[in-house]
C-alpha cells in the first residue's frame, strides 16, 4: 500500500526536561506494526491523554508520542480476516494511545485484537461521545449488577460526578431505574447534574469523613467511586449492606486506608473496574449494551466538538479542572 502522508498531534521531549506539543505532518511508514490500518474519523480526549501530552511517564514512557485513548473510524486496509475496507470500528483500552501510537492523528495501526466493530444502533460520533468514559461506567454498573445491585436497594453515589466517567455513570444510573447521588465540589455545575438526572447532590466534603471510625450510617446502597483516597473510604464506610462499590479513578490519591468491617459486618462489596485489558466478550457486551439497551439518550449535551488544532486548549483546561462533559476530536 502506498504511503499516505497526514497530520498528527504530537508530543516531544527535550533536552532539558521539558516538553512540547505541536500539529506534525507524519507519513503512514512511521506507525506502529500491525495489522489493521485505519482512517480516524474521531478522537475523544480523556484525562489519560492530558496526562500523556504533559510527559507524565507514569502514562506514557517514551517521547515523542501521539496521545489519544479512544478513536474510531474506517478500515482502510487489513490484513486480519476479521476486518475488512470500509467496516467502521471502535478502538479503545489496551496499550493505545499510552506506550502505543494513540488517536489524535488522521491515520492508526493497531493489532487487530484491539478494534470493535461498530455496533448497530449507534453512530461513530455517538460512540466517542460515549468512549472509555462511557464504557467505564457500563462496566461498573454492570459488575455491580451481576454481584445482586438493584435499584430498590437504595441510591447509588457517583464521585467526580462532572467528569467524563461520572457524568455518564449519572446518566446511564437513571436511565436503568437508580435514584442517584452525586457528588461535585463545583456548586456552578448543579443545575447540569440535575439534567443528567441526578436526585440529589451533595458536596464532595460529605464523602470524605475525618471521624476515624470504622462505619457509618448507611448514606447509599452503592458507589461508583472515580476519586479513590478518603473518598473512597468514605464510600465503604457509609454504604448498606450487600452494597457495591465500583472503583475506577484515583484522581484524589490511589492510597486506601480503612478497616475490614465494612465488608464482614455490612457484606460491602468492592469491585475493581479495569478497563485496558477487559476481556473481549465482556468488552463486546458492554458495548452492544451502550447501542440497545443501555443506550444513553440525548447524547449531544456531553459533546464538545472540537478541531485537531483546538486539542493544545482543551488539554490545558481538562488539566486545570475546568473541562466538562466529552471533548471530541472531529478529522
Amino acid at each position: 500500500m502506498e504511503d499516505i502522508t497526514y497530520k498528527a498531534f504530537v508530543v516531544r521531549e527535550h533536552e532539558d526536561g521539558s516538553f512540547s506539543r505541536s500539529i506534525e505532518e507524519k507519513n503512514t511508514s512511521e506507525l506502529p506494526e500491525g495489522e489493521v490500518l485505519i482512517k480516524v474519523k474521531y478522537a475523544a480526549l480523556n484525562y489519560k491523554d492530558a496526562l500523556s501530552a504533559s510527559g507524565h511517564k507514569g502514562i506514557s514512557r517514551t517521547y515523542p508520542h501521539v496521545p489519544g485513548v479512544d478513536a474510531c473510524g474506517i478500515v482502510v486496509n487489513s490484513t486480519s480476516a476479521d476486518f475488512k475496507e470500509g467496516e467502521e470500528v471502535i478502538v479503545t483500552s489496551y496499550d493505545f494511545g499510552m506506550n502505543t501510537s494513540g488517536g489524535f492523528q488522521e491515520y492508526i495501526r493497531v493489532p487487530a485484537a484491539w478494534p470493535v466493530h461498530l455496533p448497530k444502533g449507534i453512530s461513530l460520533e455517538e460512540c466517542m461521545i460515549l468512549g472509555t468514559g462511557a464504557f467505564t461506567a457500563a462496566l461498573s454498573l454492570y459488575k455491580m449488577e451481576q454481584n445482586g445491585q438493584k435499584p430498590d436497594m437504595g441510591a447509588v453515589l457517583v464521585t467526580g460526578s462532572t467528569g467524563g466517567v461520572g457524568s455518564m455513570a449519572v446518566k446511564l444510573l437513571h436511565q436503568n431505574g437508580y435514584k442517584v447521588i452525586a457528588s461535585t465540589g463545583k456548586t456552578s455545575e448543579h443545575e447540569y447534574l440535575r439534567s443528567l438526572g441526578a436526585d440529589e447532590i451533595i458536596d464532595r466534603d460529605e464523602v470524605n469523613d475525618q471521624s476515624g471510625r470504622p462505619l457509618l450510617r448507611h448514606k447509599w446502597a452503592g458507589a461508583i467511586d472515580t476519586v479513590g483516597d478518603n473518598t473512597l473510604a468514605t464510600c465503604i464506610k457509609a454504604c448498606g449492606r450487600n452494597g457495591n462499590i465500583a472503583v475506577c479513578g484515583l484522581v484524589q490519591s490511589p492510597e486506601l486506608r480503612t478497616t475490614v468491617y465494612p465488608f464482614i459486618l455490612n457484606g460491602v462489596n468492592l469491585l475493581g473496574i479495569e478497563t485496558a485489558e477487559t476481556p473481549r466478550y465482556i468488552r463486546l457486551k458492554i458495548w452492544e449494551l451502550l447501542a440497545g439497551d443501555w443506550k444513553i439518550k440525548d447524547l449531544n449535551q456531553f459533546k464538545n466538538l472540537i478541531s485537531l488544532d483546538q486539542l493544545e486548549e482543551q488539554i490545558e483546561l481538562m488539566l486545570q479542572g475546568k473541562s466538562k462533559g466529552r471533548t471530541i476530536v472531529k478529522f
